[in-house]
Parts: structure tokens; C-alpha cells; sequence
């Protein structure tokens, strides 16, 4: 642990703890199904005003425990307010339309996924690859994340059928732990004080639904800023390598357009040539034809398609 957490008496033994009781969680988590998938977090490393890396967020254990005990809470809350019978403004991962995607790309890794989703036997598949080959495990969970599709808010009410969040394997989750930078936690913690004082439900039916269909509308517009400022500096980066060949994995596959991820560095770009017949989580060689870092434009041609699914 860091010296300074020594000159306060008590407090290593308390984060000793609060570590053990989180990966109790955690792995109550994952015995229900929860999924455990290494997501790919890149910064651009700056010298002056030039990008002259793309460098990987290392996960660590004290990211880890803050998470485990957030997730926590979220589910604590939103179990609070259906007792109460209040309505939540969920968080949910609907189950992955491609599932018959993802059951191909374990398949050609040699296992088996029953042909319905199934977040728990998702999860033991990514356990077992991840101790087979822990090195490639990120290419799994990029392709596994990639399909597995997007969050979004959901306004549910007292007696209703609700959508539960896949990833998590839980039926009752919301967001509340960060209401200092994200609207749905604060109104969900609005909720929890009307609850608690027992008053009334602070918002309408309709109000409540416009806000959850208007917070997924406004994260996916920031998710958008976020990926053109990671794809500016990957093609800063990457301006004086036009030519370059590069081995990479297919992260999008649609009537918009063909995506792929290259290795090294760590970038997206969209594949302009050759995409026919690929499909997300195939392992590709591309060169790079064109980038335009004004406009976050980085663009492929296929060489190779080098193998189905990613490598096993």
C-alpha cells in the first residue's frame, strides 16, 4: 500500500477489509453470471502539441474496489425503490441481438454456447479463455463487447415487466453514485429521498420517460465527442504511416460501414476496401490508405482476412 496510507492509524486495516468484502461481491457477481471482460481504455501521450503515443489505462486493484462496491450500491438502490413501489430509472443491457455471433466465434475456438443467451454460460466461456491465453483474452472481450451492444436508460414503474441489464446477469439495476456528473444519477437520487421522506413521486410517468429516452440520447452524443477526440490523435499519430500494413480486429460490421481495431497502436479506423464478407471479432491485416486528423478519419484497405473470430 502507498506510505501516506500508514501515517493514518487504522486505515490499511479498513481498506484490507473493504478489499475483501469487494471481491466477495465480485464473485458472488460472477457465480450468477456477471461478465468479466477486459475493456481497451487509450490516452494520447502528449509532447507539446504532439501526439506521440497511444498508451493503454492499466487496470488495478483500486479502480477495481470502487467499482465492485458502486455496482453494489446501484443494485441496493434499485431493489429500495421497487420495495417501495417507486418508480427507477434503470440502467439496461438487453440481451445481445447478436448472440449467434458470439456463439461462432466460441465455436471456432473450439466450444460450445447454447443457441439463446445465456450470461452465465458466457461468462464461464470467457473464464476458461482467459486462463487458456490471458495475452489475447483483450481481443475476445473487444469482440464479446462489441456485440454485446450499448447501455441505455429505461423508465420502469410498480407492476411493470422490466428489461434487466445482461452484463451484470441482474434483473434490478440503476445508476446513483455519481450525480455530480451524470443527470439519471441525480434524478434517481431525487427518487430516494421522496422514498425516504415518503412523499410523493417527484416526476410524472411521461416526464420520467422523456428524461430516460433523453439521457441515452445525450450519453451516445458524448460517447461520439469522446471516440473523435481518441480517433484525432490516433490519426496524428499515425499521419506519417500511410502505407503501413497492420494486423487488427473488425469491432463493426454494418450497412454504415466496416471497423477495425488495429494492435499497435491501438487505433479504429474504417476499413474503405476489401470489407465484404468480414464480420465483427474476425482478425484482419489492413494498410493504412488515408487519415485526416482534423475529422478523426482513419481509413483501411484489407490485405488479408486472417482467420474467422479472433485469434485463438
Amino acid at each position: 500500500m502507498p506510505h501516506a496510507i500508514g501515517a493514518v492509524p487504522g486505515l490499511a486495516d479498513n481498506l484490507r477489509l473493504q478489499d475483501q468484502v469487494a471481491r466477495r461481491l465480485r464473485a458472488d457477481r460472477h457465480e450468477h453470471g456477471a461478465l468479466e471482460l477486459e475493456s481497451l481504455e487509450v490516452r494520447a501521450r502528449l509532447e507539446g502539441d504532439a501526439v506521440v503515443g497511444l498508451e493503454r489505462e492499466e487496470r488495478n486493484r483500486a479502480k477495481e474496489l470502487i467499482e465492485d462496491f458502486m455496482i453494489a450500491a446501484n443494485g441496493v438502490i434499485a431493489r429500495f425503490l421497487k420495495a417501495h413501489d417507486f418508480p427507477i430509472m434503470r440502467r439496461v443491457v438487453r440481451s445481445p441481438e447478436r448472440w449467434q455471433r458470439i456463439v461462432d466465434i466460441a465455436q471456432h475456438m473450439g466450444e460450445r454456447l447454447p443457441s439463446e443467451p445465456d450470461a452465465k454460460a458466457l461468462q464461464e466461456f470467457l473464464l476458461r479463455r482467459r486462463a487458456a491465453d490471458a495475452l489475447r483474452f483483450p481481443d475476445l472481450s473487444l469482440a464479446v463487447i462489441k456485440l454485446l451492444g450499448r447501455g441505455e436508460y429505461v423508465a420502469s414503474f410498480p407492476g411493470q415487466e422490466v428489461t434487466g441489464h445482461f452484463g451484470l446477469a441482474v434483473s434490478d439495476y440503476t445508476h446513483s453514485t455519481a450525480p455530480n456528473r451524470r443527470y439519471p444519477d441525480l434524478v434517481t437520487q431525487r427518487l430516494i429521498k421522496a422514498a425516504v421522506e415518503g412523499a410523493k413521486v417527484p416526476y410524472a410517468r411521461p416526464e420520467l420517460e422523456a428524461l430516460a429516452t433523453h439521457c441515452t440520447q445525450k450519453e451516445d452524443d458524448a460517447q461520439k465527442v469522446e471516440r473523435l477526440l481518441r480517433k484525432a490523435a490516433a490519426a496524428c499519430l499515425l499521419s506519417d504511416r500511410v502505407g503501413g500494413e497492420f494486423d487488427g480486429l473488425v469491432t463493426g460490421a454494418s450497412s454504415k460501414g466496416t471497423w477495425a481495431r488495429i494492435f499497435d497502436p491501438p487505433a479504429e479506423g474504417r476499413i474503405e476496401r476489401g470489407q465484404e464478407g468480414l464480420d465483427v471479432g474476425d482478425q484482419v491485416r489492413v494498410k493504412l490508405i488515408h487519415t485526416d486528423p482534423e475529422h478523426g478519419f482513419i481509413d483501411f484497405a484489407r490485405v488479408a482476412h486472417v482467420a474467422v473470430g479472433p485469434r485463438p
